[in-house]
């Protein structure tokens, strides 16, 4: 039996993708590039962004006539969209033909689903307190060198816009001792890159074991690998991680800190409980504090009633902080938020402030771009294409080099930077 998955959304979602084809794989199933050739079709979804859903139905809408002419064709959806309130009723009464449905705490039970009668479909969705921190799946990896390794699920921050504490529940943490475990062992495999993943890393506790008591223990591991980790929430990020990072050899210097907003105002409807005078602050203490730290983020345009003059704190703050990149985005509503209540703003308006936005970020990750040109850096292979190895500094900026035979994919290399573009680098092999 050939399965092929559909993945929406971030590293969560894809390092959850490896879990679904662990349990599949122990079923007896293979991996299959080719979509039209798969027995099985797993659409592992993402709420977060209202466009991520209208792709979800796009792509399953497609499959109907292909589910009327193939009686053995199996489809499912699992995931955060599927876990919203009525998403699954919705989902079933839309497209029928769909034969299993599973929230996103429900994903391992697959293969139980799979065996059902093939006339009965299945829909599983329970309500996301917490996830079960005791299940314990295989995991088949696609990402060599990297490997993602959750260390929290959940989130108890409820920002006014997010949808993720309703869909994945509240925070919980996995012990030290299990992540220790999981690290170690993906080193000995030969993985090369650990990034460490929850909705908010830097509200881990374990018993005593805080984020950065985490981070330290990693850090212990005497081995030669990199260790990254996201989301970073900026009212839970503290001196101690600076610390860790800038006394640990194997912690990357790049930190993914969302600010979303520059307006104060808009920050406390957005429920983000910090400042941006306490963003500003919090960055100028990573640049002061780690050399050569690279600081990336989110940014939201057109939450409601932002105004013209939030906007603008928005476009300062940017332009302060020298983020090495940022996601922009325009803000959708989320069914069940507190701000899909608020009045919106036009359309027009939303559009024309991302193009604004968009160009201060991009002459700012060029002008960083440009001042890497003459430097040698230290590189992780981690893609080959066309003639050309692919691979990231420890601060995560791209770097793009002619492949040498001697070389491969998961080697550190040392590059001569030569030429830069927006956000990525061209150098060769020294």
């Amino acid at each position: 039996m050939l399965y092929h998955i559909v993945t929406y959304g971030c590293q969560m979602n894809v390092h959850e993708s490896e879990k679904i084809a662990g349990t599949l794989h122990g079923e007896g199933y293979t991996f299959c590039g080719d979509i039209d050739k798969a027995d099985l079709i797993v659409f592992n979804t993402c709420c977060i962004r209202e466009n991520a859903e209208k792709r979800v139905f796009g792509n399953i809408g497609a499959l109907k006539k292909r589910k009327m002419t193939d009686a053995g064709l199996k489809i499912a959806v699992l995931g955060c969209m599927t876990q919203q309130k009525d998403a699954a009723a919705r989902l079933k009464k839309k497209f029928p033909f769909v034969d299993i449905v599973l929230g996103a705490n429900n994903l391992h039970l697959l293969p139980y689903y799979l065996k059902l009668n093939d006339k009965k479909n299945s829909v599983k969705i329970e309500e996301a307190d917490t996830y079960d921190i005791n299940i314990s799946v295989d995991t088949f990896r696609t990402s060599f060198p990297n490997a993602w390794v959750n260390i929290m699920y959940g989130c108890d921050n409820f920002c006014s816009y997010c949808i993720v504490p309703y869909v994945r529940g509240r925070e919980v943490s996995r012990s030290p001792k299990d992540i220790l475990n999981e690290v170690n062992f993906l080193i000995g495999e030969g993985y090369k890159e650990i990034t460490l993943l929850g909705q908010n890393v830097n509200s881990y506790r374990y018993e005593d074991c805080d984020f950065s008591g985490l981070l330290c223990e990693l850090s212990k591991i005497d081995k030669k690998f990199r260790l990254r980790f996201m989301t970073s929430n900026p009212k839970d990020f503290s001196d101690d991680v600076i610390d860790a990072m800038n006394l640990s050899k194997n912690i990357c210097k790049h930190i993914h800190l969302p600010v979303q907003s520059g307006s104060d105002r808009i920050l406390k409807l957005m429920n983000r409980k910090y400042t941006a005078k306490r963003y500003i602050e919090l960055i100028e203490k990573i640049y002061g504090n780690i050399d050569n730290a690279l600081v990336s983020t989110d940014i939201m345009v057109g939450f409601p009633t932002e105004t013209d003059e939030d906007f603008c704190e928005t476009i300062r703050l940017t332009e302060t902080c020298k983020f090495s990149q940022a996601f922009t985005f325009i803000y959708s509503p989320r069914q069940n938020t507190l701000a899909a209540k608020m009045p919106d703003i036009d359309a027009e308006i939303k559009k024309q402030r991302i193009g604004e936005l968009i160009r201060v970020q991009n002459k700012i990750t060029k002008e960083i771009s440009d001042s890497f040109k003459g430097k040698t850096e230290e590189v992780l292979i981690d893609d080959y294409k066309d003639g050309y190895f692919m691979g990231r500094t420890d601060n995560g900026r791209l770097v793009r080099f002619k492949k040498r035979e001697s070389y491969e994919v998961g080697d550190f290399v040392r590059i001569k930077i030569f030429a830069s573009k927006s956000a990525s680098l061209a150098g060769e092999i020294i």
